[in-house]
């Protein structure tokens, strides 16, 4: 799980009352989720009175206290012989925490985690503010009037109830990040833009920072305006980057990453994120890929404009092109109005094309076009639009081996490939399947207004045995069915699906065992062989570029 590592104060504003914190606890024999009230002390140790007690000889009696305080929750290492850590770094006394932080003590594993049930009317999502910005930004141009953006940056304790209970009706407050608030105002100009927001840093009784930005003058889409605003504020705050910064702690704190192999998958998103280089995620379906497409839209400079995201092989063929480029009225039959296709609608963002390699082969020339020189054509259309748009690809073929079959162009594989990014499938990161379970039991009985459910430890052995051909996706669904069959508070291997119930063939352990040992031994000789050279060592082994990026991935080999 992706972690931050400091408390904010936006956190404190939207969340004081909204907000429920709890601690996702696996290891042991049992998986659970324990509430984190206010003012809640949660013990770790071998003594049977701890809140969380588990008979290990690397616990001490009282090893470890989790305690929360308002919006303030800490865990202290209480004189333990084998010492807690935090994020796989060991502490020493008391360390503060946040939403995503990773606890070690002994065999055991909390996940500190918060959950915020759905939002009134007063504090939207980020989804929500990017559809409402832009529906306002369409109603400014019809309307001619003007449309103000200002954003609001938090650092400590912070309370802007006053300055929000001051806002009209039909101003957007949305909740922009961890610390920062955006609030969309119609019928502002700039200057009113700013005096809303200094009103609003003034009145959170910390320190703060704001900046604004207007319809048309700054921009005429809902990209352009937040990303003025976004540099505005920047400069406001005086932020350059350091190298100690870790952009990882930017991520969604329910997103799930506990293991090595996926750590590695975010590491090489966020070096990804930070260039303009040309991305293709590969992996299994259901593995996260457009997660990771997130991260890469999250971690970089586009962060304040549209992620768009689009799934290629949903797409109706003959409307490819006018989905992806627009078209003008009468362009087609049924085309009764002019409409943006979404390298418009992501200007200024990223546009996530997943199974790109499910592209009609008629429109992957005009793909490579928008790509190379920026510019898109609509359908029925001679005028060239400029686009500002990065584009992020993802797929679960094989795209070289669909280049020789002929069912991909060469030259665009070589435009969208330059940086491979493969994520491995859950059955090989098996540490990840509990937390998951566990996160995902949460959110489905939060959502249904359910009490909270656990698992039986012969639950979580059947789930750890899985296989998952469907990966995460699948995990989920399991999940879902499980807490419709059960009727309690735990879920019992009877409400699993039959083949994960039976466990499967006994002898499966000791089979993918040994062959993942011919497997690894035959990639190491072949890049041996090839002095490191990774196309020189799938030449060598009859797989392609991207089959070897899997396996090394799967293996944890790196070349020398």
């Amino acid at each position: 799980m992706t972690q931050r590592s400091r408390t904010t104060g936006l956190h404190a504003v939207i969340h004081t009352r909204t907000t429920s914190w709890y601690v996702i606890v696996t290891g042991g024999d049992d998986s659970r989720v324990v509430p984190l009230d206010d003012g809640a002390e949660i013990l770790f140790g071998r003594n049977p009175e701890c809140t969380v007690a588990v008979d290990d000889e690397a616990l001490s009696r009282r090893h470890a206290a989790l305690r929360r305080s308002g919006v303030t929750v800490t865990i202290e290492d209480l004189g333990s012989r084998h010492g807690t850590s935090v994020n796989g770094a060991p502490i020493t006394g008391i360390r503060r925490l946040t939403s995503g932080d990773i606890i070690g003590v002994g065999p055991i594993t909390a996940i500190v985690a918060t959950s915020s049930p759905p939002r009134g009317r007063q504090v939207a999502t980020l989804g929500e503010l990017h559809e409402r910005l832009a529906a306002e930004v369409e109603r400014a141009l019809r309307y001619k009037r003007p449309l103000g953006l200002a954003l609001v940056r938090f650092a400590g304790e912070a309370n802007v109830e006053p300055a929000l209970s001051q806002l009209r009706a039909m101003d957007l407050v949305a909740e922009y990040g961890p610390d920062e608030l955006a609030l969309v105002l119609p019928e502002t100009s700039r200057q009113g833009a700013e005096l809303v927001g200094r009103r609003t840093a003034d009145a959170c009784g910390a320190e703060a920072r704001f900046a604004a930005a207007a319809f048309p003058d700054d921009g005429t889409s809902a990209g352009e305006l937040i990303s003025v605003a976004r540099a505005r504020l920047r400069e406001a705050r005086g932020i350059t980057p350091t190298a100690t910064d870790d952009p990882l702690r930017r991520l969604p704190p329910k997103l799930v990453v506990a293991d090595p192999l996926m750590k590695r998958v975010y590491e090489l998103a966020a070096r990804a994120a930070v260039t303009q280089i040309n991305v293709v995620i590969v992996g299994e379906t259901g593995t996260g890929k457009e997660s990771v497409a997130e991260a890469i839209h999250r971690l970089g400079p586009r962060a304040g404009a549209p992620f768009v995201r689009v799934n290629c092989a949903a797409l109706v063929e003959s409307l490819v092109e006018s989905e992806l480029f627009g078209h003008e009225a009468g362009a087609f039959s049924g085309a009764v109005a002019a409409k943006r296709g979404l390298f418009e609608t992501a200007a200024g963002g990223t546009l996530f094309l997943d199974e790109v390699g499910e592209l009609p082969l008629a429109v992957q020339p005009k793909l490579l076009r928008a790509i190379e020189s920026r510019k898109i054509v609509r359908v029925g259309s001679t005028r060239e639009v400029d686009t500002d748009v990065r584009v992020v690809c993802a797929t679960n073929r094989d795209l070289e081996a669909e280049v020789e079959r002929g069912l991909f162009r060469q030259d665009l594989l070589f435009r969208i490939a330059a940086f491979v990014i493969p994520v491995p499938p859950l059955r090989d990161r098996t540490s990840e399947i509990v937390p998951l379970a566990v996160q995902f039991a949460y959110e489905l009985t939060t959502e249904l207004g359910l009490p909270a459910t656990g698992f039986t430890p012969q639950a979580l052995d059947a789930l750890r045995g899985a296989q998952w051909p469907g990966n995460v996706r699948e995990l989920r669904n399991v999940v879902e069915r499980a807490i419709v069959l059960s009727d309690g508070a735990r879920i019992h291997v009877e409400h699993l699906p039959d083949n994960l119930a039976r466990g499967g063939d006994a002898n499966e352990p000791e089979i993918r065992r040994r062959v993942a040992e011919v497997e690894r031994d035959m990639l190491r000789a072949a890049l041996d062989a090839a002095a490191g050279n990774q196309s020189l060592a799938a030449k060598r082994l009859g797989i392609s570029r991207f089959a070897l990026a899997r396996l090394l991935a799967k293996h944890r080999l790196k070349p020398r």
